[in-house]
């Protein structure tokens, strides 16, 4: 049996792993009828023993468990976190799991990655070390993570070369979510590319979620499902009554529901379930190019919302359609390096061989089936151009604490990023008849 380490930095990442958890817990509460501990909930959750202090307690099909998550929280300011331990997931983590300041890190990515690094380095790494011995068989880190703030982007990579360092045969899957062109950080830019430096060195494979394009793929399920979305969670509510949504709670959905798709395999079992591993060994043929573009099929915000269901020849269309996507880029006028489609749910395999070589059997809570489509595609390449520009735009304003020479390297990082992106469409496009026609091509 493996397992795998939830690392969430800063408050967005803090946000969306709580999302995380709370919808993992009723996929397996929806599954696991007669609530047995199993080598499905084994694989993120571990089971405490009820004699010790301080055990939480969940409830799984109808029987008690002292579940606690796998995973480590981080951040330079308490309230999220307070608010997660103080809330209806307070049982399934404990204080040796947590660390928060009370300062946070002013939207700079020196304070985070360079005073904060330095500071609780260790701290941290002791309680991955932690977490990592409760395991049999460790097999993936996720970090999640924000771009444009200062704790995210700055510790949140400091954290990802800790976990290089520390534990250099274990996966780095890492969320990141990059911030919208009129985000009212106006640090968020360079804080972006001095963290794409360290995303483009030190993980396996990041999953690039914009915020931009969540706010679109929420605009687009408003128009698809009217007034029917629902905003009462019996594990998020805490109670009955339901509670208020909060600004990013949809969002924040969304990269949940990537993350519970792309695990799955992990926790559920099915014929055609992949290794965790396969991610990265499959889709990133050139180690530097792991940003993986996803796209989601059907789109919902909330767990219980009903979404009229969608036909299973037009989710795979949809999985391929930049309206689904969770950047926005287009992939029909760029090169796929590598595609992987992964299923779930009620799907047959006669259905299926045209299409899909992966398939989780556990369809998500509220769906018959679902599609996630992981893209590795040149189309990223856009993205980082429009950041690179924003950031020579604020150039002039340099971090305090930092040392110019790590502007240049960040900038060109990401300049070499981009080139080497450019020169695989260049070699792709000398070959094609048409440079304007939409193309579906993988890179030899």
């Amino acid at each position: 049996m493996t397992q795998s380490i939830v690392v969430q930095v800063g408050q967005c990442g803090n946000q969306v792993g709580c999302r995380f958890w709370d919808l993992a817990l009723r996929e397996h509460a929806h599954v696991n009828k007669e609530g047995v501990y199993d080598e499905a909930l084994g694989s993120f959750f571990r089971n405490v023993d009820s004699r010790s202090s301080g055990a939480g307690t969940c409830d799984i099909g109808g029987r008690i468990h002292r579940l606690k998550a796998r995973a480590v929280l981080v951040d330079m300011e308490e309230g999220v976190v307070n608010q997660i331990v103080q809330g209806p997931l307070r049982d399934v983590f404990d204080t040796t799991q947590l660390l928060t300041d009370v300062s946070g890190s002013g939207n700079n990515w020196a304070v985070g990655h360079m005073t904060y690094g330095s500071a609780y380095g260790e701290q941290i790494v002791e309680k991955v070390r932690r977490a990592a011995e409760h395991c049999d068989c460790l097999q993936c880190f996720f970090l999640i993570h924000s771009m444009g703030g200062g704790t995210g982007s700055g510790l949140g990579t400091r954290v990802l070369g800790l976990l290089k360092d520390e534990f250099p045969g274990v996966c780095r899957i890492v969320t990141s979510v990059y911030p919208s062109e009129e985000d009212d950080v106006v640090t968020s830019p360079y804080n972006s590319v001095l963290a794409m430096r360290e995303l483009t060195e030190h993980a396996d494979c990041v999953l690039p979620v914009e915020n931009q394009s969540l706010v679109d793929i929420l605009t687009k399920i408003r128009l698809m499902s009217g007034p029917r979305i629902k905003t009462d969670s019996s594990l998020a509510s805490g109670g009955p009554g339901g509670r208020t949504e909060k600004p990013f709670d949809s969002m924040n959905n969304i990269i949940a529901n990537l993350l519970l798709n792309i695990t799955s395999s992990a926790r559920f079992e099915g014929c055609l379930n992949m290794d965790l591993n396969e991610i990265s060994m499959n889709l990133v043929p050139f180690p530097r190019l792991h940003y993986l573009v996803p796209s989601l099929t059907p789109l919902y915000s909330l767990a219980d919302c009903h979404i009229p269901p969608r036909r299973l020849d037009q989710m795979f269309s949809d999985a391929f359609s930049k309206d689904h996507q969770l950047m926005r880029t287009d992939p029909r006028r760029s090169l796929y390096l590598a595609c992987a489609l992964m299923g779930r749910g009620n799907l047959q395999l006669s259905d299926l061989r045209r299409n899909i070589h992966r398939l989780c059997s556990v369809p998500p809570v509220g769906h018959a089936h679902s599609l996630l489509a992981l893209s590795n595609n040149t189309c990223v390449k856009g993205s980082f151009v429009a950041l690179r520009g924003r950031y020579t735009r604020l150039y002039r304003k340099k971090e305090d604490g930092m040392e110019v020479g790590l502007f240049s390297q960040a900038a060109e990082s990401l300049s070499s990023l981009i080139e080497e992106y450019d020169g695989l469409d260049r070699t792709s496009s000398s070959s094609s008849p048409s440079l304007d026609a939409p193309r579906l091509k993988m890179a030899a």
